[in-house]
């Protein structure tokens, strides 16, 4: 992967795709690096997109500054790598932390964005996410990066991809330690430390928006996402079913597929944000690729076994001591 010097710092970045495409732009989450992106990036080349991966500052093999990092910083070296590849505008993916991070850029570079999507994010630090930050954070420093990294899997994935990885983790750890570095973190979570809410300002972010939010995401779980969807005037909220905090990982094809609908539906003008909330395919290849959802979308998802819509019925029309079957 290339290199580029932003703003004094060496930024290492990969670009997949002929020049002249529409642009996708990934912002990794707080321990991942542009190599996660490999496989989207080939996937999206394919099917008529540019694709930018990069190691934000303080991650992978880019520049680990030894005083703080401030939010904002993250905003201005996108920038700066997208005059580097030349790009005046991108789609712009970013999950968890680099969801925070791709909300900042919006709001702050919003002429640059042909659409976002927020994926297991948050505009504000709610009470619960405060306190889990404050956990993680206190382990980093006082524990170690080991800690860390044993903390975040059984917080990001769910069981069955843990017990079917359990053999590749040890090695995947040991990746994270090789890729990351203890102080490099550390500053990238304090960055959080003067966080302000987005929340107030996320009314001045006009592009297309899309905000991903696993089923069973208890990191950053329905009231964050909710909180995008009430104050992003252009925006549908996504829902995958069955995942966790990160789908991009586990789920990568489900993932790849209605980020590229989401995309291909802002470039052909067909996308609409009406505010509305949709559940993902849990395949997929499956037509259509997503559906409304139906009933209280704060509480337990109301699909059938196989995915499906369930009919919701009204209280009126069930009599009493009389079983009537939901499909």
């Amino acid at each position: 992967m290339p290199f580029a010097d932003i703003h004094g710092h060496s930024i290492r970045y990969e670009l997949r795709g002929e020049a002249g495409l529409p642009l996708v732009t990934f912002a990794n989450g707080l321990t991942q690096n542009a190599d996660l992106w490999t496989a989207y990036g080939i996937k999206l080349a394919d099917r008529g997109y540019q694709v930018l991966a990069y190691d934000m500052l303080g991650q992978g093999q880019s520049a680990k500054p030894v005083l703080g990092i401030e939010l904002a910083d993250h905003a201005g070296i996108l920038a700066g790598l997208l005059d580097q590849v030349q790009a005046d505008r991108t789609h712009l993916a970013g999950i968890s932390f680099g969801g925070v991070v791709a909300l900042d850029f919006a709001i702050r570079h919003g002429d640059r964005l042909a659409s976002l999507a927020v994926m297991s994010s948050f505009a504000e630090l709610t009470p619960q996410l405060e306190c889990l930050g404050q956990v993680l954070y206190e382990g980093l420093t006082q524990l170690g990066l080991p800690y860390l990294q044993n903390l975040l899997y059984p917080m990001n994935m769910s069981s069955s991809w843990l017990a079917a990885n359990r053999e590749r983790i040890p090695e995947m750890k040991r990746s994270g330690y090789i890729g990351n570095d203890l102080f490099a973190l550390q500053n990238l979570m304090e960055s959080f430390i003067k966080f302000e809410p987005l929340t107030p300002r996320l009314a001045e972010i006009r592009c297309p928006a899309l905000i991903m939010n696993g089923e069973y995401d208890f990191f950053t779980p329905r009231e964050c996402h909710e909180l995008m969807r009430r104050n992003l005037s252009n925006c549908r909220l996504l829902l995958m079913q069955r995942a966790y905090h990160a789908f991009t990982l586990e789920m990568p094809d489900i993932t790849l597929r209605q980020l590229f609908e989401f995309v291909r539906s802002v470039d052909d003008g067909s996308w609409l944000g009406d505010g509305s909330v949709w559940i993902a395919a849990d395949k997929p290849d499956a037509i259509p690729h997503a559906f409304p959802c139906v009933g209280d979308h704060m509480r337990a998802l109301p699909v059938t076994a196989a995915g499906t819509p369930i009919q919701v019925v009204e209280a009126a029309e069930i009599q009493p001591g009389r079983k009537r079957r939901l499909t």
